[in-house]
């Protein structure tokens, strides 16, 4: 790696963590058609990258959002009637704290049937 690849990581970084003042301030040097103060922050950044000339080879979105597996109405039902057994068999066994979980996921499933009626 070449010393200028190192700083313009360097240089990734270091404006992730910024707030979006500190980059409307650094942006302000930069010419600009756009109005600085209306842009967010990933905007903000990858307009300084651009105008400093820093390759972006990262996503812009790090975190990709997964979908929820949805389940019909028999189906969750059936969840929870498989999940009060495992809770019952914690129970017996002396594993409180599985069966407090168990009893957790047991209530989050029941809100999600009740809001399906």
């Amino acid at each position: 790696m070449t010393q200028e690849t190192k700083k313009e990581q360097h240089e990734e970084q270091h404006l992730e963590k910024l707030t979006i003042k500190k980059l409307q301030e650094i942006a302000a040097e930069f010419p600009h058609e756009r109005a600085i103060h209306d842009m967010k922050k990933e905007e903000l950044i990858a307009f300084i990258k651009q105008a400093k000339g820093i390759k972006d080879e990262s996503p812009a979105h790090k975190h990709r959002h997964k979908g929820k597996i949805k389940m019909a109405k028999p189906e969750l039902k059936a969840r929870i009637r498989e999940l009060r057994k495992l809770r019952l068999q914690a129970l017996e066994s002396g594993e409180a704290k599985q069966a407090l979980t168990l009893r957790y996921h047991i209530a989050r499933l029941k809100k999600q049937s009740r809001r399906m009626d």
